[in-house]
Order: structure tokens, then C-alpha cells, then sequence
């Protein structure tokens, strides 16, 4: 008899679905619409009912099943126990237990960054790793982080929230969390762009590929670093050293094999990968200054894969 574990990614908008065969074969995958209203209380029956159809459509019993495995955009503890999903509309709850109870089926519930790194650790970018930490670089900056194959959610869920990590003593602007000088503020698409007017403002004559007099985004600016442009390259490094400073205080703490690097900003390719490689190299202590930098691969599917994950391991 094959073994089925199910992974399930629940976003703002929609819930990612897959079932995969216990040696990470994807089976089916698919979305449902995520409803937030009535603080988010039909969400997961909604799924219930949805992962019960599909089994049924793809004749797989739930004795075949292991379990599901939850992905959520909020902190959640080891006994996955939800402490607060703003975007849902959750308060406190043990949504593992309620998802249980719905589905008839072991449920694992964890932080959408953390089940991402999982999976990006079993079938993705990081394969053959035991321990990485997966770097998200889009309006925000997250992470997760799985050690020895386990997530690390820490006493309250936070684990993994790197993008407030405190790097600029001197910001005076603050950061959407109410701090100044958070690493979110200068390596997230946002903060490039940020970085990129500074430039700007600081060097009035300064002709570059970017134009300083229309809305531009950071892809523009990796496009324009690309091509060479003076302007871009200076705020590249920056946006490397700052990056990279982080990651060589996060080895320090943490010792991952590599840190795998995801996110739409992820997408500028060689030239971003390479300068965050070259200034974590530079900065790093040398009991891990070996660890690897890797490009995600999975994508929006990091979720439904870690999920899986999740729920057929022991």
C-alpha cells in the first residue's frame, strides 16, 4: 500500500494544495480561495471538505494517508498551536487539533516561512541538506530555518523573522514594524528602491540607466547594475553588504550547511547571488564561512511541498 502525505500552503487570497507519494512525487495539486471573513473560521473546513473530494476523486483512502501538513502566515508553536494570523483573521488557537478533528487525518501545523524551508530542503534548492536557512527577498524579507530536518520555530513561533533584524544604528526612518534600522528596510524590493533614491538625493549629477524622475522598481535596479551602470552598482553593494553582514551573524548563530535564497527578488539571478555570496564570504567567521549559497527553486510550491514533508515524517 502506498503512503500519502498532504501538503497545504494557506495564503491571504488562496489555500495550495498537493498530495505527494511518501518519496516527494507530486500526486495532484490545486487551490481553493481563501475566506477571510468571519475571522477566517470557514478556512478550515473549507479545506477539510476540499482535500476529502480530492482523495475520493483520486481513490487514495485516508488509511493511505500519513497525514496533512500545514502551512500558515503567522507564528505558530511546536504543537501547533496559531498565535495570531492577522491576514486570516485568526486569533489563538490550536489549529492542528481543530484540522484533526475535521479531517480525520494527524495534522502538522507551522509557520509558512519555516514549511517553505522545509521543502525547499527535501525536494527543492537545498536537497541533500539537513540544515539551511531559506531567505525570502520580496516586499518583505522572511526566512525559515530547519536544522537536523527539523524547523525551528523558537519559545513564541517568531523564529526565522530576519528581516527585523536590527543593522543600521543611524536609520531614522522606521520600518513597518515600529523600529529603525531593520534589515527589511535595505534588502527588500522596497528597500532597494529606498537605497536607490538615497542615491539619488546624495548625488544630484549622477546620470545612471535608472530613471530618477519616474517610478522605478529593484528589478530596475539589477537591470541597470547589469548593464553596468555606476548608480545601480553602488546600491547593489550596498544592498550585498548589508545582506551579507546578516547572514554572517545568522551563520554564527545558527551554522546552516547553506542558505538558499527565494523570493521574487530572487529572479535578478547571478548578479544578486553573486554579490550576497561575496560579502557573507567577506564577513563571515571562518568556523562558517563555508556555507553554501543556493537558489530556491520551487517557488510558490515550497509551501505544499513542506507541508508534506511535514506530515510523513515521524
Amino acid at each position: 500500500m502506498k503512503s500519502y502525505g498532504i501538503g497545504v500552503d494557506i495564503g491571504g487570497t488562496t489555500v495550495k494544495i498537493g498530495v505527494f507519494e511518501s518519496d516527494g512525487t507530486l500526486v495532484k495539486t490545486w487551490e481553493i480561495p481563501t475566506r477571510t471573513e468571519d475571522e477566517g473560521s470557514h478556512i478550515l473546513g473549507d479545506i477539510a471538505l476540499s482535500v476529502k473530494e480530492k482523495l475520493k476523486e483520486e481513490e487514495i483512502s485516508l488509511e493511505e494517508v500519513k497525514g496533512i501538513g500545514m502551512g500558515v502566515p503567522g507564528p505558530v508553536t511546536e504543537e501547533g498551536l496559531v498565535l495570531k494570523c492577522v491576514n486570516l483573521g485568526w486569533g489563538v488557537f490550536h489549529a492542528a487539533k481543530v484540522m484533526s478533528d475535521l479531517v480525520g487525518l494527524p495534522v502538522k501545523v507551522g509557520n509558512d516561512a519555516n514549511v517553505a524551508a522545509l521543502g525547499e530542503m527535501w525536494q527543492g534548492g537545498g536537497k541533500g541538506c539537513d540544515s539551511l536557512v531559506l531567505l525570502t527577498l520580496g516586499t518583505g524579507v522572511g526566512a525559515g530555518i530547519v536544522l537536523n530536518q527539523r524547523i525551528l520555530t523558537g519559545c513564541s513561533g517568531a523564529a526565522g523573522e530576519v528581516g527585523h533584524m536590527h543593522v543600521n544604528l543611524t536609520e531614522t526612518e522606521s520600518c513597518s514594524c515600529g523600529n529603525k534600522g531593520c534589515l527589511e528596510q535595505y534588502t527588500s524590493a522596497t528597500g532597494v528602491v529606498r537605497l536607490m533614491k538615497r542615491y539619488f538625493a546624495s548625488h544630484q549629477e549622477a546620470d545612471s540607466l535608472v530613471d530618477r524622475n519616474k517610478a522605478f522598481s529593484a528589478k530596475d535596479v539589477f537591470d541597470a547594475a547589469r548593464e553596468g551602470d555606476k548608480a545601480a552598482l553602488c546600491v547593489v553593494e550596498e544592498f550585498g553588504e548589508y545582506l551579507g553582514n546578516a547572514l554572517a551573524a545568522l551563520a554564527c548563530v545558527v551554522n546552516p550547511e547553506a542558505f538558499v535564497i527565494g523570493g521574487g527578488m530572487a529572479a535578478a539571478g547571478d548578479i544578486l547571488m553573486d554579490i550576497v555570496e561575496k560579502n557573507y564570504r567577506n564577513y563571515a567567521f571562518h568556523a562558517v564561512k563555508d556555507a553554501k549559497v543556493l537558489r530556491a527553486t520551487l517557488g510558490n510550491m515550497a509551501g505544499i511541498y513542506g507541508g508534506a514533508k511535514m506530515a510523513l515524517s515521524e
